[in-house]
């Protein structure tokens, strides 16, 4: 069986009955972005199921539904992207990853500062477009990297590729992420290079995540054990610490993850297990800057691509797709939102309809191992496979 997993990152289905925890009442990234446009025609998702769970002005609701739909809670404390993959990997976070609202204590900085050899700059939390704009500048003229941080557990580093090679800048993440451990152990460490001038600086396309390791066995863990191939696609193997992957592709943006996807479907026939996929240009191109129009654009573009995809899929070819977090791009916040994400599952197994909404990502973690029968014990959760099978 081939398990193609696609995750399209930040794209939640309105606020978690917890948002308020987190400042996100009201959210809704689904919602709000065909709002925002007047509306769109999402047709193969609304074939899937997507309308069932959420308003989506302009796409119309299909019943049955082509497969099984259905919404996901998160239960971790948090709503980053570490610690949605690894719930929806089986392993729920009950100790959050450490925030730094106010920068990070000069202890830190200094430690880093003397290991890479050089001061730092900024050291506050802030939009990352915005904060080259600010110290892009002096970063140019004195080679000072730019150190910030968000509302997310991140330590992120940002230098100009031509005062500083990426290099060198991986180098220098590495070394924070030594430093960065126990109770300043942040989910991770980024290296975030940019280049352009002063007035149009631009990131590119080789930021590189350097993560904590899960602290236990994983659903890839479990499965590549048991021989079965477990394949990543995106930047996987940065929020997985490379572990539990018989096979992992770094890709810049969506466009090169689709084609892989399409390619691996395609012509890898011997493929047996998991293809791990995320799309991450929803949250980090359009979520991040609050940009609607684009991000209904890049759903446009996915739900065009995912036509054929669907079409000619073998009789035991599995799809899912779901989210990590939400990243509503109507808020004032240029933040992630704690949302409910989306469950579809597609495939000739699949009996059709409306499964509800379960307590914790990691059902769906706990659902493949059942599927592939692999240990779960570890696994939390519940397996919702009986519901979905014919």
């Amino acid at each position: 069986m081939r398990t193609f997993l696609i995750i399209l990152d930040g794209y939640g289905v309105g606020e978690a009955p917890d948002a308020s925890l987190y400042g996100d009442e009201g959210s809704n990234t689904a919602y709000h972005i065909a709002l925002a446009v007047g509306g769109m025609n999402l047709t193969n998702l609304g074939k899937l199921g997507l309308p069932l769970i959420v308003n989506l002005p302009g796409t119309p609701a299909q019943w049955p539904p082509l497969g099984a739909v259905g919404r996901l809670r998160e239960l971790s404390i948090g709503k980053d992207t570490t610690t949605g993959h690894w719930e929806l990997a089986g392993i729920i976070l009950r100790d959050p990853f450490p925030t730094f609202p106010n920068g990070f204590p000069a202890e830190i900085i200094e430690n880093f500062e003397r290991a890479i050899g050089r001061k730092t700059l900024g050291n506050y939390p802030a939009s990352g477009t915005v904060i080259i704009e600010e110290l892009g500048p002096k970063h140019l003229e004195t080679g000072y990297p730019i150190v910030y941080t968000s509302a997310d557990s991140v330590f992120q580093i940002a230098v100009h590729e031509d005062i500083v090679p990426v290099e060198t800048l991986y180098d220098w993440c590495k070394i924070a992420r030594e430093l960065l451990q126990g109770q300043a152990g942040v989910a991770r460490v980024i290296a975030r290079p940019f280049a352009g001038k002063p007035g149009n600086f631009f990131r590119t396309p080789r930021r590189k995540d350097f993560s904590l390791p899960p602290p236990r066995d994983t659903l890839l863990d479990k499965l590549s054990r048991k021989g079965y191939d477990v394949i990543t696609l995106g930047k996987l193997e940065d929020i997985f610490a490379n572990r539990g992957m018989t096979k992992s592709l770094h890709c810049s943006d969506n466009d090169e993850c689709m084609k892989l996807l399409q390619k691996f479907k395609d012509e890898d026939f011997n493929f047996n297990g998991l293809l791990f996929s995320n799309l991450i240009d929803f949250d980090m191109k359009y979520g991040h800057r609050n940009n609607p129009p684009g991000f209904a654009k890049a759903l446009l573009e996915f739900d065009c691509w995912l036509g054929p995809f669907i079409e000619d899929m073998r009789s035991d070819d599995l799809l899912i797709i779901t989210a990590d977090h939400g990243n509503d791009p109507l808020t004032p916040s240029t933040d992630h939102s704690r949302e409910y994400v989306p469950l579809l599952v597609y495939g000739d197994m699949i009996r059709p309809g409306n499964i509800g909404t379960f307590k914790g990502f990691c059902c769906l973690g706990k659902t493949l191992a059942d599927l592939y029968g692999v240990d779960d014990e570890e696994i939390e959760g519940f397996s919702f496979a009986t519901l979905i099978l014919k």
